[in-house]
């Protein structure tokens, strides 16, 4: 399988996979918006504000010619896609931007992972990072992630300037163990480091599998190369130049803050776009 074969092959798991499970939101909820003199958020409503109900439970028929889910246009109520899911981790003390990092990661936070035997990381060599972060809801969240210790320190910093530039991220967490097998729904949504999973017929790992890389907004920042497009109901972000909130652009403060530790940013690649990629070593 080429490389760019295995990188598909990892965003899907990736988008496949729930972060965490999720506790039903109510339908009266809503997003809130920073208010016009910058002091206490004000409600906001309107498409795209509250989850639909329906979120993670339509499957999609298989494309045969990719093996994937069979693309489809985007559904209205995910064309501008604002709402924060709850938190899976507890919130980190303070009111502004904090960050905790364990190496290495814990056995309880590592079992709850994809990582097994035989993965190209050792456990030990992987570090728990909870983080909090800006949500669509203009309010503070606190998200977790497992990534290589060696870069542990530098992501921590990453998703600092992130929160300073209020950047809004729906949920960010770790990816946990998964069915390779299991039916595609092509709306899934999140921000996530480390999955363990071999290219199918071949003996390399993709940069996840060493916690080198990491997916941001998976849902407004897609992979497409040629019929393929993941999430497959994500086609309205390929649209670059309609920019919306959580989306990663090139002049924005998510690649700037990457480039300042040395990632690079798959949204840059020239035979695929993969626009919620990021990785030490630039694949």
């Amino acid at each position: 399988m080429s490389v760019d074969g295995l990188l598909v092959a990892l965003v899907h798991l990736l988008l496949t996979v729930s972060l965490a499970p999720v506790p039903p939101v109510p339908a009266e909820a809503r997003t809130v918006v920073a208010s016009t003199d910058g002091t206490q958020p004000a409600p906001a409503t309107g498409r795209g504000s509250v989850p639909p109900r329906w979120l993670g439970t339509r499957e999609l028929p298989e494309d045969p010619t990719t093996g994937y889910g069979r693309v489809r246009p985007t559904p209205p109520a995910l064309r501008h896609r604002r709402w924060t899911l709850p938190d899976t981790v507890a919130m980190l003390p303070g009111t502004g931007y904090a960050s905790r990092v364990v190496s290495p990661a814990p056995r309880h936070v590592v079992r709850r992972s994809s990582w097994r035997p035989g993965c190209p990381v050792a456990a030990t060599d992987l570090a728990w990072v909870r983080l909090t972060f800006w949500g669509f809801d203009a309010r503070r969240h606190t998200g977790e992630l497992l990534v290589h210790r060696d870069v542990a320190r530098d992501v921590a910093r990453v998703f600092g300037v992130l929160y300073r530039e209020r950047f809004p991220q729906e949920q960010v967490g770790i990816v946990r163990r998964w069915d390779p097998d299991a039916p595609a729904t092509g709306d899934g949504n999140g921000t996530g480091a480390f999955v363990c999973r071999a290219s199918t017929g071949a003996t390399y790992f993709s940069q996840h599998a060493y916690g080198l890389a990491i997916d941001v907004n998976t849902f407004q920042n897609p992979y497409a190369k040629g019929r393929v497009v993941l999430p497959e109901l994500a086609s309205s972000y390929l649209d670059r130049r309609r920019v919306r909130a959580g989306m990663v652009t090139a002049d924005g403060p998510v690649v700037a803050a990457f480039a300042r530790i040395g990632w690079e940013w798959g949204g840059a690649w020239s035979r695929s776009r993969d626009y919620m990629h990021f990785s030490r070593n630039g694949r």
